[in-house]
């Protein structure tokens, strides 16, 4: 009698046999270990506690309309509670439908498709994005190679970001449409100003972090600063440049969103933000808050993707 083939992978190694639970036991282990168990507790746990709260914020002016209507029941107002028209608080079910119908059941190109207002808001991001980034990197090779800048220039990059966004984003667009420039170059500056920051810092600091022996070894071999930079500093600078540019895109967000709310426009998530709020539509408020936050998600992760690949290229760590 031939023994099973769950006998032979119990009897190939050693010990394997200790607490064998079969294919279950194996995959549940793996689950609870890796990432996706621990992602899913923290995520039910947000579902459990904002449902929690849209009963209490929700729960005095739902119960007064059930109040005027005659007797209800506790499970009445909780229902009412989370599939109201205008909540305090929207229940997730409620987002998630606002979502569904404004970007299957309209028209892409529709002013009331809210993945028209996300391109939008994405073509500033990433026009401020790309604008930030290469100021940014231009500033860091300066700093490195100029004792002045360092010293003149650096303090003034740090304290350009103690100025609240709130306050300076109208100046700018005001300042611009004066010289004629309006449309998306006003909201793209407005996202350089946030992204080009951490991109300077972190250069700054990647341009920096080869070791003063191996800078010493690139002058033994008659390599100018050119050389050195592109040789040697550039390629060590680079895990650090896709670290701040992580932060930086997820800052042009933000940037354009905010370039939006005073401009009037007819297009964009903060439009569709200060559209909700003027006709109290808090549906519509969160909606809009849920794509940019899950705009700045996809954006990080798909720099993420070519920080991967460039490193991978050029030997880096991953």
């Amino acid at each position: 009698m031939q023994p099973s083939r769950t006998a032979n992978a119990l009897l190939a190694e050693p010990g394997a046999a200790i607490g064998y639970r079969g294919p279950v036991r194996r995959f549940a282990r793996r689950a609870v270990e890796g990432r996706a168990f621990p992602v899913a507790v923290v995520c039910a746990v947000i579902l459990v506690v904002w449902y929690l709260a849209a009963i209490f914020m929700n729960w005095q002016t739902e119960t007064e309309k059930l109040a005027r209507a005659g007797d209800y029941t506790t499970g009445q107002a909780i229902s009412a509670t989370w599939s109201a028209e205008r909540p305090v608080l929207p229940a997730p079910h409620q987002i998630v439908a606002e979502i569904y119908k404004t970007t299957v059941d309209v028209r892409p190109t529709s002013p009331r498709s809210l993945l028209f207002h996300a391109w939008v808001t994405l073509s500033s991001t990433f026009l401020g994005f790309v604008i930030g980034s290469a100021l940014g990197m231009v500033l860091a090779i300066g700093i490195l190679y100029s004792r002045t800048l360092d010293k003149s220039l650096m303090p003034w990059i740090i304290t350009s970001q103690t100025i609240p966004i709130l306050a300076i984003a109208p100046m700018i667009i005001v300042v611009l449409n004066s010289i004629g420039v309006s449309g998306l170059l006003p909201k793209a500056f407005i996202s350089t100003y946030l992204s080009f920051f951490p991109v300077t810092v972190g250069m700054v600091k990647g341009l920096r972090s080869p070791d003063r022996m191996l800078v010493d070894l690139m002058r033994t071999y008659s390599a100018g600063p050119l050389k050195t930079l592109l040789k040697l500093r550039l390629p060590a600078s680079m895990p650090f440049l896709f670290t701040s540019m992580k932060i930086a895109i997820a800052a042009a967000l933000v940037g354009a969103i905010v370039g939006e709310l005073p401009t009037g426009a007819q297009g964009g998530l903060g439009t569709r933000l200060l559209a909700g709020s003027y006709y109290g539509q808090t549906i519509q408020i969160w909606s809009a808050l849920i794509t940019a936050a899950v705009m700045a998600g996809v954006l990080v992760w798909a720099v993420g993707l070519v920080e991967r690949a460039v490193l991978a290229r050029s030997g880096g760590r991953l």
